[in-house]
């Protein structure tokens, strides 16, 4: 082969049948490996996955995942006295760095650091996350009737076996919104006509505080909707009974006006 020919070659404008052979020997480029789906339960208890199969981890790294996946970016010094509040803060920062590295051996990238501040990584899926983004969406009325996953939502309690005190804020917010849900939901599947639907919702809410007067008005309203006023008048006096029974008050006379134009036979021994 001449000198141009050679140059030709190099420059891929002539393609010789030898170097064709070790192109088509060569073997192809590794494609990338696909990102692991990584999940983070906390409803009713903690939980680590990667692509479906369970990661053990310690309880200290537990919290400090889950304390990341509720509060979201933190600073160093902050988690570590949060999570390790009876050491000194050289032994705190030390297991930090300690859980950081343990916690990212069995699920690569999942803590990611920049300098002083640590978060998870955005495609972490967090279940509190994504259920209460759900529990909005149903709330502020972009979400129709609710699908499987949001009334799952209701009966998850926030990691129910731990005892630490930075949890007390996050549950009270999720019991919170966990209340309203019910009770908008409630009122939607009543308008949809789903009253049993709707009944369940808000004796769902009662369950978790059976002193809330705004759930024993969502049960009496559901009542009156389906045409049981006397099933309503009974919702009315047991939430009469036990306000007065744990307070000393009547019901507000928001409540009390719910029954208070049913016939006189209904409401007579009330």
């Amino acid at each position: 082969m001449s000198e141009a020919a050679h140059v030709a070659e190099d420059a891929g404008l002539l393609r010789s049948p030898r170097s064709r052979v070790r192109r088509a020997l060569a073997p192809p480029a590794p494609r990338p490996r696909p990102t692991p789906h990584r999940t983070v339960t906390l409803l009713g208890g903690f939980g680590l996955a990667v692509d479906g199969r369970a990661v053990a981890i310690p309880a200290a790294f537990q919290r400090a995942i889950s304390f990341l996946a509720l509060r979201g970016r933190c600073g160093r010094s902050r988690l570590a006295g949060t999570l390790w509040p009876d050491t000194t803060e050289m032994r705190a920062m030390a297991n930090l760095r300690t859980a950081i590295w343990r916690v990212n051996q069995v699920a690569p990238g999942i803590v990611v650091t920049d300098h002083d501040v640590i978060v998870l990584a955005d495609d972490i899926d967090v279940d509190v996350a994504r259920l209460v983004r759900a529990a909005h969406d149903v709330m502020d009325g972009t979400s129709t009737i609710p699908q499987e996953p949001t009334l799952q939502y209701v009966e998850g309690d926030l990691l129910p076996d731990w005892s630490d005190e930075w949890l007390v804020v996050d549950r009270e917010r999720l019991r919170q919104l966990r209340l309203h849900l019910l009770e908008t939901l409630a009122g939607r599947l009543a308008a949809e006509g789903l009253f049993g639907m709707a009944l369940e919702a808000a004796l769902a809410a009662l369950r978790v505080d059976p002193l809330r007067e705004s759930a024993h008005r969502a049960v009496i309203r559901i009542h009156l909707a389906e045409g049981n006023l006397a099933e309503a008048v009974h919702a009315y006096r047991q939430c009469r009974a036990l306000l007065a029974r744990e307070f000393g008050v009547a019901p507000s006379e928001e409540t009390a006006r719910l029954v208070s134009a049913l016939p006189r036979a209904l409401t007579a021994a009330s």
